[in-house]
């Protein structure tokens, strides 16, 4: 056995020290990260929409803070960079005890690895330094404090009870305003949950299981739990909205099972906010109702995306070494500003900004990169794909299929790194991968092509809502997913509606401008006309005749000038993340 197999002795006294300012430092994140969450519960009883955005938007910048204040710290006081890496490993054996207790292990963690890969240099990024596996199991971790909330509550009505349950379900949550109608709101819950279950026989451990914490998101907070049967578990939402004339809540809808979660915590929508002591269990439990969904992107759902990373990247090595398939060159139209590749097995796509881009780009590496930020930080309705930003990825070189590498050496020689058997990427995103909606209308039958233009116009008009301009509308830069919802996807001409002035065309004043095929009127930066977005959309007549039926609207500039003057009023859109359909009467 060599000396690498034994574990060092703790004989550096720096070491504990160090371990210790690093978990102080993880707590500290933690605690704000959670105080900022519980928050939301106060801005959602006051109406302060704007506020819950900011705090959503605020929140992702909390953990690269720490993070840089963390190594900071560690170099001042012991000059970590420079230190002997049989320190580091103390360190980390330390780190791994006083995690022993702890009811965020996973989490901290991953800030030691963040921490460590910011002070280290990248050869040293490997088992003896960093977490490349969990080393505490966060099984059973529950906060046994006697004031403390339980991860969920467990309701057991009898027979002919369970309206009155599903009542103190509600009122638990000790929301500081009152409910409009809130027995009738409960009368239409139940009768709900009996269409839902159907005919069915009470069985003796008939429960509901409710999350403790609400889950805040926009001007929306949803009960989550499940119906337990016997053998039979029903996953359940219930959106509790607010009303703008009065304040008075309302239960909005009532959503069940895996398919109507899966919409809720969508890779496309915005992060909730969630007041969690253990999140490694709330995960758990969302995750026996929601199966299909990994573990990976339910961290991300509730705001700990730096975990959701950390995860994804984790299955994306496992996944490496159990294919044997090649990366390639992704299907569809080639962007002129990035360079986008897949591993046909794995369903995401990478993504890599080039080193150059035709005349008509007017851009930069710097510029498309605050893009992706923007959509990180805002509200993604749906209708936007989350992105996941790495840097430094190696990938098996081998396993690259060689018009990739071509393509690689040609477009982005500065972020490509050729060493051994790995090809470094020095900067990519990932994205969930969806079927390009123009290549999805070659193929789509007639009725798929009505329905997705109308859901290709919908997803424009909840982009408007929360104040964005997509830029470029093309179909290609939109893409449809395994449920049929059309989402954007393509970031680098995004603009927030509120920057963009929208006009009309200006009348020709002679012969020579109406016959002319140039711009013959000012342009300004940022000046945008909706009457011009026909001719590149509208080509395929059956694909006009159902637009101009539903969306005709979006050629108009006024109807994009009077979301504009709304949004600067301080009006926030309601965009529902379930069919309006399911709602129940409004308020």
């Amino acid at each position: 056995m060599t000396a690498a197999a034994f574990p060092p002795k703790l004989t550096d006294p720096r070491a504990f020290e160090i371990a210790l300012a690093l978990l102080e430092g993880f707590d500290r994140h933690y605690r704000l990260f959670r105080a900022t969450s519980a928050e939301a519960k106060v801005r959602f009883e006051r109406g302060d929409w704007q506020g819950q955005q900011r705090a959503q938007a605020l929140r992702i910048e909390f953990y690269d803070t720490r993070v840089a204040e963390a190594s900071a710290l560690l170099e001042a006081r012991f000059a970590a960079s420079g230190l002997p890496m049989a320190v580091w490993q103390q360190v980390k054996l330390h780190y791994i005890g006083l995690l022993t207790n702890h009811h965020q292990p996973e989490l901290a963690e991953t800030f030691f690895n963040s921490v460590c890969t910011r002070i280290l240099h990248h050869a040293y990024f490997h088992n003896d330094f960093i977490f490349v596996r969990p080393a505490i199991s966060t099984e059973y971790i529950e906060n046994d404090e006697p004031a403390a909330l339980p991860t969920y509550r467990a309701y057991y009505p009898a027979p002919g009870t369970l309206r009155d349950t599903l009542r103190r379900v509600i009122t638990n949550f000790q929301l500081d305003g009152e409910f409009a109608h809130l027995d009738a709101d409960v009368d239409r819950v139940l009768a709900a949950v009996k269409q839902q279950l159907g005919e069915f026989r009470w069985r003796a451990n008939f429960q509901l299981q409710v999350l403790s914490s609400l889950f805040y998101r926009n001007k929306g907070a949803y009960v989550v739990g499940k119906i337990i049967n016997g053998f039979s578990e029903t996953p359940f939402a219930l959106p509790i909205l607010r009303r703008d004339r009065d304040g008075a809540f309302f239960i909005d809808a009532a959503l069940f099972g895996e398919d109507d979660l899966l919409m809720l915590f969508s890779f496309a929508r915005a992060y909730f906010l969630v007041d969690m002591e253990v999140p490694s269990a709330y995960v758990q439990f969302l995750r026996s109702m929601m199966p299909r969904k990994p573990r990976s992107e339910i961290y991300s759902a509730l705001g700990l995306q730096k975990q959701g990373k950390n995860l994804f990247y984790r299955d994306f090595l496992y996944h490496l070494k159990h294919s044997s398939d090649s990366f390639r060159i992704a299907p569809g139209i080639k962007g002129m500003v990035m360079l986008v590749f897949d591993l046909p097995s794995w369903p995401f796509v990478f993504k890599v900004i080039k080193d150059f881009y035709p005349p008509q780009k007017d851009t930069s590496r710097e510029l498309i990169q605050s893009k992706y930020l923007l959509v990180k930080t805002h509200d993604r309705v749906g209708r936007m794909a989350d992105t996941l930003e790495y840097t430094r990825v190696a990938f098996p070189r081998h396993r690259f299929e060689p018009e990739l590498i071509a393509e690689l050496r040609h477009f982005c020689p500065s972020l490509v790194e050729e060493t051994g058997d790995d090809l470094v990427i020095r900067h990519l995103y990932i994205e969930r991968r969806m079927v390009p909606l123009n290549i999805y209308l070659q193929d789509a039958t007639p009725e798929q092509v009505a329905r997705v233009v109308v859901e290709y116009g919908n997803a424009i008009k909840d982009l408007v809502a929360a104040n964005i301009f997509p830029g470029d509308m093309l179909w290609k830069n939109f893409g449809v997913t395994r449920h049929g919802k059309v989402v954007f996807y393509d970031y680098d001409e995004i603009e927030y509606l509120s920057d963009c002035n929208f006009r009309r065309l200006p009348e020709p004043r002679n012969e020579e401008e109406e016959m002319s095929g140039e711009v013959w009127w000012p342009v300004a930066p940022r000046d945008v006309f909706p009457e011009t977005f026909g001719p590149f959309l509208l080509g395929n007549p059956q694909v006009r005749e159902s637009f101009m039926r539903h969306h005709a609207d979006l050629l108009d500039a006024g109807f994009w000038q009077a979301h504009k003057e709304r949004i600067l009023a301080g009006h926030v859109h309601d965009v529902f993340p379930y069919d309006p359909a399911r709602r129940f009467a409004a308020g």
